[in-house]
């Protein structure tokens, strides 16, 4: 249920940031702090600072921010993202987490890596459509997923911890839907209702 929830959530958090008039993640930070969210504070402010948050984005480009905790890590993520044609192109993503003591770091780089391209390609592109009772999807020709030449560079960051070490797996997965919807909200002022993204823009 990560997947979703985590949308749904970071989604209505950057939609009540957006008509307060805060900055997201002034936003997150406030209610983090009033919260007593230590771990999430702390990949929040390190993928702000990684990101250059506060900078302006690179000509054309957009960020949008969503963190999201599952399986007992934290992850934060900042997408980079533009509208091509109304598609949206994610060009950059800078992810911390926070998952306890880091016993591999390179591996939870390439876990990070792995889950952001698997979940924005479901984010991006994933549907399965009924006709008469029967599944319209049988095989990749049908099913549309993330191409290479449409990864983004994805960059990780691990928040030093004392923690038990906790999932790494799939962390990275649910949050670049949100990241990257809420930077279409920043681009055109229209929340996303529905997935798969490139059908909602």
């Amino acid at each position: 249920g990560a997947t979703h929830t985590a949308f749904v959530m970071e989604h209505t958090i950057e939609q009540l940031a957006h008509k307060a008039g805060k900055d997201p993640v002034e936003y997150r930070r406030a209610l983090y702090t009033k919260a007593g969210a230590k771990r999430h504070l702390a990949v929040l402010d390190l993928a702000a600072q990684k990101a250059g948050w506060g900078a302006p984005a690179p000509a054309g480009w957009t960020r949008g921010v969503a963190v999201h905790e599952s399986f007992g890590s934290v992850v934060a993520q900042i997408a980079e993202v533009k509208l091509e044609n109304g598609v949206p192109k994610v060009g950059r993503v800078v992810t911390a987490v926070e998952c306890g003591t880091a016993i591999s770091p390179d591996q939870i780089a390439a876990q990070m890596e792995g889950g952001t391209c698997y979940g924005l390609s479901a984010a991006l592109h994933g549907q399965v459509t009924l006709k008469d009772g029967v599944v319209e999807q049988t095989n990749f020709d049908t099913y549309r997923v993330l191409r290479n030449s449409e990864a983004p560079k994805v960059e990780t960051y691990i928040v030093p911890s004392a923690n038990p070490p906790s999932g790494i797996g799939e962390p990275g997965t649910p949050v670049i839907g949100p990241a990257v919807a809420n930077a279409i909200l920043a681009i055109t002022g229209q929340p996303s209702f529905s997935q798969p993204l490139v059908k909602s823009v």
